[in-house]
């Protein structure tokens, strides 16, 4: 099930003091550009890993890509069939849990909300659920977004105490499903009791094996690959880009906190967003990439109407994960884009050995964040 040939380096033994090794850990949405990656990272620190998801979301698929299915316990199922759910943490009986199912498109949640809320907040609950109601259970980290906050537009960083809210359906159901663990911390996971929730926000993550409609990576490697004119909707949004596996490095830190008792992350909320100075308008993360890529064609519509109501600008403040995790992220704008590049370049050279080539650029990530000194590399 584990690659030895790299975990035998021992370059992925140590981070996160090792608390993987050997654990079950239970990922739903494992499917998915975030959980795919999640997965892989686990399995190379040593964890038996399961996951619950409905379905292969994308053609193609970093899950498939990289062959998980025959790497981890796949479970197929939907995170609103509570019986399904249960089933698997009665099987797998896991120890920790990262919570990252869910409908993820901002702009599809307006074509169906229901669907939208139904999936993000009782999805969770349901999940909620089945940490409080299952012993085996000692660490729940439950992947939000950024997008929970009640956005007005202005300039500086979202923090954890800062107003929840959404005026589309796929952020209000995010700052539902906040409350919703809010209210389960508060009645069922003290920070005395056997089971620690903790929630992350984390939002706008780019990187190699993202293949989902509507998201301006994929739609410009889909182009770029193909030698076609992309049309770029929205060139003066402005996000806070960051690459997949900096949030995955704080969710994972988070976790094994949890594991060893910090009271001071039990029942909390984290922010984990890129340096500050990363942030840059659509039309730039393009111009960067293709000027990586090379040959990249694109324009600007001149008759795009937006209808859906979209952030123009949203970052968050990362100043908590810095003080009680000691945890912050690593990469420069130009290292990130490097990196997500380099993964799509090798995709398309038709490597069959994704999977070591993404356990690479892992260790590759970790390096450089232990030579600034994270203390999660350690």
């Amino acid at each position: 099930m584990m690659n030895s040939n790299h975990r035998s380096t021992d370059s992925l033994l140590r981070p996160f003091n090792n608390i993987y090794q050997g654990r079950r850990v239970l990922i739903t949405g494992h499917t998915g550009f975030k959980g795919s990656w999640l997965s892989t990272w686990l399995l190379e620190l040593g964890a038996h890993v399961a996951g619950f998801a409905l379905d292969i979301p994308t053609e193609p698929s970093n899950f498939e890509s990289l062959n998980l299915k025959n790497k981890l316990t796949h479970v197929k199922g939907d995170i609103r069939d509570l019986g399904a759910l249960k089933a698997v943490f009665d099987d797998f009986l896991p120890e920790i849990v990262f919570h990252l199912a869910a409908q993820a498109i901002t702009r599809l949640s307006y074509d169906m909300p229901q669907e939208t809320f139904f999936t993000n907040l009782g999805g969770t609950v349901n999940l909620l659920e089945c940490i409080r109601n299952t012993k085996s259970v000692r660490v729940g980290v439950i992947i939000t977004s950024d997008k929970c906050y009640q956005n007005v537009e202005w300039i500086w960083g979202y923090r954890e105490n800062d107003g929840l809210g959404g005026d589309d359906p796929y952020s209000a159901s995010k700052a539902c499903a906040e409350l919703a663990c809010h209210s389960y911390n508060k009645s069922f996971f003290s920070k005395e009791a056997p089971r620690k929730v903790s929630t992350a926000r984390a939002g706008n993550v780019i990187g190699g094996g993202d293949w989902a409609t509507d998201r301006i990576v994929p739609d410009c490697v889909r182009a770029f690959s193909k030698g076609e004119m992309l049309e770029i909707r929205n060139p003066k949004a402005t996000r806070p880009w960051q690459h997949v596996l900096e949030p995955l490095s704080g969710y994972l830190w988070l976790g094994a906190n949890l594991l060893q008792n910090n009271e001071k992350v039990a029942g909390e909320s984290f922010n984990f967003g890129p340096l500050t100075d990363v942030n840059r308008s659509v039309e730039e993360l393009i111009g960067d990439l293709a000027k990586i890529w090379g040959s990249a064609k694109w324009y600007k519509s001149n008759t795009y109407v937006n209808e859906k109501k979209e952030s123009t600008l949203l970052k968050l403040n990362c100043d908590k994960s810095l003080h009680y995790l000691n945890w912050h992220a690593t990469l420069s704008f130009e290292e990130t884009v490097k990196m997500t590049v380099h993964w799509y370049k090798v995709f398309y050279s038709g490597e069959k050995n994704l999977y070591d080539f993404t356990i690479k650029q892992i260790i590759e990530y970790t390096n450089l964040a232990g030579k600034q000194g994270l203390i999660w590399t350690m």
